[in-house]
C-alpha cells in the first residue's frame, strides 16, 4: 500500500491500481489476488476462512458494546474508534479457550476476569481520555451503578478547553447479552455545573438497573459546552469530551 503524493487526487481503478481515499489520505494498492470463491472453497485455505469468520463475529460485538452506549457516543468518539475497538475484540477472542477455531468470540472472552480488565478504561475518544480530563477520584456502586465524586472543584479538577464554560456529567449502564445480541441500558441525570471553584459533590443514579443476563459495563461522560445568552452550547464537536467504560462484571 503507497500514499499517492500529487495535485491530482484519484479515486477508482486505473491499470491495476486502486486509487481511494481513506482517514489518512489517498492511498494506492494493486488490484487482484485470490479470487473470493476461491478463499471461501479451496482447503488450503480453512486458516484464512477461519480468520475471517472470528473477524466478523469481533466486528459484531464491538458494534454491540458501541450501541449499548446509546447518545452518549454521538457526544464523545474519535474517527478510529471502529478500528480500536476491533483490536481489544482481537485480544478479547483469544480469551475464549473454548470454541474451536473460526468460533471463537469476544463476548466468552468477556467472561473471564482478565478480558473485563481488558474492556475496563476503554476511551470512546482517544482525543480526550477520562483519565486526562477529570482529575478527581471517584466511586462507583455497581448493585446501582451510582457514580458519585466527592468535594469535585470543576476549576481544579479538570482539564477545561478553551471556550467552555459549563461542564455535564452523565454516566449509564448497560448488560449486554452476546449470544443473542441484545443488550438492555439506562442512563442517569445529568449534572451541569459551571466551572468555577465552587465545590459540590456530584452524584449520578441511573433511572433504573437493567435485570437482563448477561455482561454488566458501567461508562462515564464528561462533556464540556458553552453558555451564550442563557442557552448551552455543544463545544468543537465534542473534541474534548471523555466517555470511558469505568467497569465491567
Amino acid at each position: 500500500m503507497a500514499k499517492l503524493k500529487s495535485f491530482i487526487k484519484l479515486e477508482g481503478t486505473l491499470d491495476g491500481l486502486t486509487f481511494y481515499k481513506s482517514q489518512d489520505g489517498y492511498l494506492i494498492r494493486t488490484k487482484g489476488g485470490v479470487s473470493k470463491s476461491r478463499i471461501m472453497k479451496d482447503p488450503a485455505f480453512k486458516r484464512t476462512r477461519e480468520n475471517l469468520s472470528e473477524f466478523g463475529l469481533n466486528a459484531k460485538t464491538g458494534k454491540l458494546i458501541r450501541q449499548s452506549v446509546g447518545v452518549f457516543l454521538n457526544k464523545a468518539k474519535d474517527s478510529k474508534l471502529s478500528s480500536r475497538m476491533l483490536k481489544v475484540m482481537s485480544e478479547l477472542k483469544n480469551l475464549d479457550h473454548i470454541s474451536v477455531r473460526g468460533e471463537r468470540s469476544a463476548g466468552l472472552g468477556l467472561t473471564t476476569n482478565e478480558g473485563k480488565g481488558i474492556l475496563k478504561g476503554f476511551d470512546f475518544n482517544i482525543r480526550a481520555t477520562l483519565q486526562s480530563v477529570l482529575h478527581s477520584p471517584y466511586t462507583l456502586e455497581t448493585a446501582t451503578g451510582k457514580i458519585e465524586i466527592q468535594d469535585f472543584n470543576p476549576s481544579e479538577q479538570l482539564s477545561i478547553p478553551d471556550g467552555a464554560t459549563h461542564v455535564q456529567l452523565e454516566c449509564g449502564m448497560a448488560i449486554i447479552d452476546f449470544e443473542t445480541g441484545r443488550f438492555e441500558n439506562s442512563f442517569s441525570n445529568t449534572e451541569t455545573l459551571a466551572i468555577s471553584n465552587l465545590v459540590t459533590t456530584v452524584q449520578l443514579i441511573p433511572e433504573s438497573v437493567p435485570t437482563s443476563h448477561g455482561i454488566q459495563i458501567h461508562f462515564l461522560l464528561v462533556e464540556f459546552i458553552q453558555e451564550v445568552n442563557s442557552a448551552f452550547y455543544p463545544l468543537h464537536n465534542g473534541a474534548f469530551n471523555a466517555l470511558c467504560i469505568v467497569a465491567v462484571v
